[in-house]
């Protein structure tokens, strides 16, 4: 077992099952979760909120500066809190998920996040979520993972976590939106979604969440 405090990052599309993933390291390590997503999503929510267009580049990167977020475990939630407002819930609306990739798309947005997420996670002991953050935020993680599943899968899980929150989706229409997404992150000319050339990649298609996290604790603890 290292007793080294690590960066631990993993990137991944939409759905292929991060969140879930992890927080369950996180509580298996004993470290801070840190969800650069939420980040995002918290800019496109505050910006919605103020009437900021979600094309407006220069004013998105002040709502970014100005962002007032936390990240604490509340039982066995990681919940986002701005300026003590716990926004948990409105952040993972398809709304706002849709507004999150817009956003995020912006370099000066981006380049405004990068300094609070480093300060975040600069001391280690932290597992990072997102879709740049092996790449972009710490490239010299000490552990980086690609988590990746089927488009058809990712769909599945995205109508089940939404129809388990009461918010019945259609499949077909979520597939589509989630392969929008997947495109918009992956051609974006700033810190396209890839995998780090570094990076362990997962595709979680037939693994659970306990198989996964296995997998990835193993490598941590790897010397």
């Amino acid at each position: 077992m290292s007793h080294t405090k690590l960066v631990v990052t993993i990137d991944g599309p939409a759905g292929a099952g991060k969140s879930t993933v992890a927080k369950t390291l996180a509580r298996r390590l004993g470290y801070s979760l840190l969800d650069t997503g939420a980040i995002y999503r918290s800019v496109a929510l505050v910006a919605r909120r103020q009437g900021v267009s979600w094309e407006d580049a220069a004013r998105l990167a002040e709502v970014a500066c100005d962002l007032a977020i936390e990240f604490k475990f509340v039982g066995d939630t990681n919940s986002v809190f701005l300026s003590g407002e716990d926004v948990s819930t409105a952040i993972r609306t398809p709304e706002i998920s849709q507004g999150a990739s817009q956003v995020s798309a912006h370099g000066p947005v981006r380049a405004a996040l990068l300094d609070l997420q480093r300060r975040l996670g600069e001391a280690g002991g932290v597992v990072v979520e997102g879709r740049d953050t092996g790449t972009v935020v710490f490239p010299h993680a000490e552990r980086k993972f690609f988590l990746s599943a089927t488009d058809e899968e990712r769909a599945r899980r995205r109508v089940e976590e939404l129809r388990l929150a009461g918010k019945p989706v259609d499949f077909a229409e979520t597939l589509k939106e989630i392969q929008v997404r997947d495109h918009r992150d992956a051609s974006r000319d700033v810190a396209p979604m890839k995998a780090a050339d570094d990076a362990v990649i997962i595709d979680s298609s037939r693994m659970s969440v306990a198989e996964v996290v296995d997998e990835m604790v193993a490598a941590c603890n790897r010397a």
